[in-house]
């Protein structure tokens, strides 16, 4: 089921939420919506599930105007960020209950709950109320009864925000799984920028209502058209520094950091600590600190006045040195244009 917003608005009073959001989610695919808070993102779902009508837009599943149905009509399966589980029901009839409300005859009502229960792996508590369930199982009942109705497109506002750290990255895989089993339309809120990336066949990113990105994750992170998206995406987060390209030259300060097709002028550049690298004919830094964590050390050191990271692997550097030479991978350097909306270089 194909989800296409075409120039969907949602005001309230003088805030302006969503901002004439235009985009296409693909049939079958996990979208991220992705951003920090306020920026949007839950609003666009709850309009796409029916519970907020827009200001102004339109809403498609495949070639239906959904705008003015009401959510029970829309076909959406969708799990709140507290599960809404009804506290005096069971596990079974808390899957049952919208199929109760669909009619369905008690048989297939009762063979569509197995179903879905094996499918998230929650069958054996079936007679436990929620009291009596972890977070993580409640989240997958949740997902259970969204999904028993054979929704058009499950919806899941940020699902996993209330879990530990081990049930959010459990639940995760398990999200993702569930939903290549059903190859279902997904639309999945989050701020979590690792959660979006990690099981997202496309994220969205959005900032103050407005769609900054949409992409592959990997294909977002590599290459941010703007300063916002590629401060957002990363943890450590990039470096930015303010720097100057001078006759095909890249630099911060004195420091020449590559080359560049682009003509002279002052650029915002951004580097992300994996993409420095220990270069005997690069730059030197004084190393003002070091971290080990297994595999990968990271350099503190300054740069153009600021305080920098480098993340390289723990062998690049033997004991604690006082001073290292870097350099910068080839095509790691993102420019950015000093003005407000930072958008990339392209002159």
């Amino acid at each position: 089921m194909e989800v296409r917003l075409e120039g969907l608005t949602k005001q309230f009073d003088e805030t302006v939420a969503v901002d004439n959001l235009t985009v296409t989610l693909e049939s079958g695919k996990l979208i991220g919506l992705l951003g920090p808070s306020g920026c949007g993102k839950s609003t666009t779902l709850y309009m796409i599930s029916g519970l907020l009508k827009p200001t102004k837009g339109r809403i498609y599943f495949d070639d239906d105007d959904v705008t003015d149905l009401a959510p029970e009509k829309r076909g959406i399966g969708l799990v709140f960020q507290n599960y809404a589980l009804y506290p005096h029901m069971t596990v079974l009839q808390n899957i049952l209950f919208p199929l109760e409300n669909l009619r369905i005859n008690r048989k297939e009502a009762l063979a569509r709950a197995v179903e879905m229960a094996e499918l998230v792996g929650i069958k054996e508590l079936f007679d436990r109320k929620p009291s009596q369930l972890s977070g993580g199982q409640q989240q997958r009942v949740a997902i259970a009864r969204a999904l028993v109705k054979k929704p058009r497109v499950l919806l899941l506002d940020e699902p996993l925000s209330n879990l530990d750290a081990r049930l959010r990255l459990q639940t995760r895989e398990e999200i993702k799984r569930i939903q290549r089993e059903v190859c279902i339309t997904t639309i999945f809120v989050t701020h979590d920028q690792e959660e979006a990336m990690s099981i997202s066949d496309e994220i969205i990113v959005m900032n103050k209502g407005v769609l900054q990105q949409k992409g592959a994750p990997q294909h977002v992170y590599n290459h941010p058209i703007n300063l916002f998206v590629s401060k957002f995406l990363g943890n450590p987060p990039i470096n930015t520094f303010e720097g100057s390209i001078k006759n095909g030259k890249i630099y911060v300060g004195d420091v020449e950091l590559g080359v560049t097709k682009f003509k002279d002028q002052d650029v915002i550049i951004g580097i992300r600590p994996e993409d420095f690298r220990v270069d005997e004919n690069g730059f030197m830094v004084k190393v003002d600190e070091i971290d080990c964590i297994g595999r990968d050390t990271t350099l503190h050191f300054t740069l153009g006045g600021k305080h920098t990271r480098a993340l390289i692997p723990s062998d690049s550097v033997l004991g604690n040195p006082e001073y290292v030479h870097i350099s910068v991978k080839p095509d790691k350097i993102h420019l950015f244009n000093t003005d407000e909306a930072g958008e990339l270089v392209n002159e």
